[in-house]
């Protein structure tokens, strides 16, 4: 029996550019302190996304565990 890993479901937006839209969103989600992980979530991005934008704006994201 053959298994299939389905990868292509987990990137879907694997190298889409930012939309100002997004970027807006990221700072406010910032702005009130929301997670790494909920903040990718929420634009359906993955979190080294988030981060490497965020870094690139000069966000501070909140460091919650």
């Amino acid at each position: 029996m053959r298994y299939r890993i389905r990868m292509a479901e987990d990137f879907v937006r694997h190298k889409q550019a930012w939309t100002s839209d997004e970027v807006a969103k990221l700072r406010r989600f910032a702005e009130k302190g929301m997670a790494v992980r909920a903040i990718a979530k929420a634009l359906t991005r993955s979190e080294e996304s988030v981060k490497a934008r965020a870094k690139e704006d000069s966000l501070k994201l909140a460091k919650l565990r």
